[in-house]
């Protein structure tokens, strides 16, 4: 029921429905990262095209405090997942446990860890992969052709940098909601 809301939203909103790039995702485990976060509408894009396009599997992590009574149903329904954040838990520690219990899970998150221009990305949804050992794939939230773009997936390599300059050649020239705290000042130099 909520998958035809969410496309009637979506369509509403003038969001082409079908994806740009390779889906269905294959892997059973991933980490997806979902660029440039703008704005708090990327949570709402986000959610909404979770459900349209099945992704069932795809949590996203939250402050703990989210998930209280009387709403914190709501945020577990739309797939979250509570962390504690007052603490000094190895986040990357605990998402890689997350991986080991589940047969099939995937987790997203935001590379830049914040809706504000960014001088570099953050390293933690990398190190999950890599611990974890399971493949990255890059979801882009273009608000200038309002579309979501795929990326195939891809496995971390021993060359970090490298692998954040693949990363971010595929966010630099897509847009969010706010243009100018995107990822384009940050494409490497070819």
């Amino acid at each position: 029921m909520f998958r035809i809301f969410a496309r009637l939203i979506l369509k509403a909103m003038g969001w082409k429905i079908e994806p740009v790039g390779p889906f269905p995702i294959k892997p059973k485990k991933y980490v997806v990262i979902v660029a440039p976060h703008t704005s708090g509408w990327d949570f709402i894009i986000g959610v909404l095209y979770r459900s349209v396009l099945r992704l069932t599997d795809a949590r996203y992590l939250g402050k703990k405090e989210l998930f209280k009574p009387p709403f914190g149903f709501i945020f577990r329904w739309l797939g979250g997942t509570p962390v504690d954040r007052s603490t000094s838990h190895n986040m990357v520690d605990e998402v890689v446990k997350l991986f080991e219990r589940h047969e099939r899970f995937a987790i997203a998150l935001s590379p830049e860890g914040t809706r504000q221009r960014v001088e570099r990305l953050r390293t933690g949804f990398y190190n999950i992969a890599k611990n974890a050992g399971v493949p990255i794939v890059m979801v882009g939230l273009d608000f200038k052709n309002k579309q979501v773009v795929f990326s195939e997936p891809f496995m971390t390599s021993t060359d970090q940098q490298q692998d954040f300059d693949h990363i971010l050649q595929f966010f630099g020239p897509i847009e969010g909601k706010f243009p100018e705290k995107g990822l384009r000042h940050l494409i490497p130099a070819t």
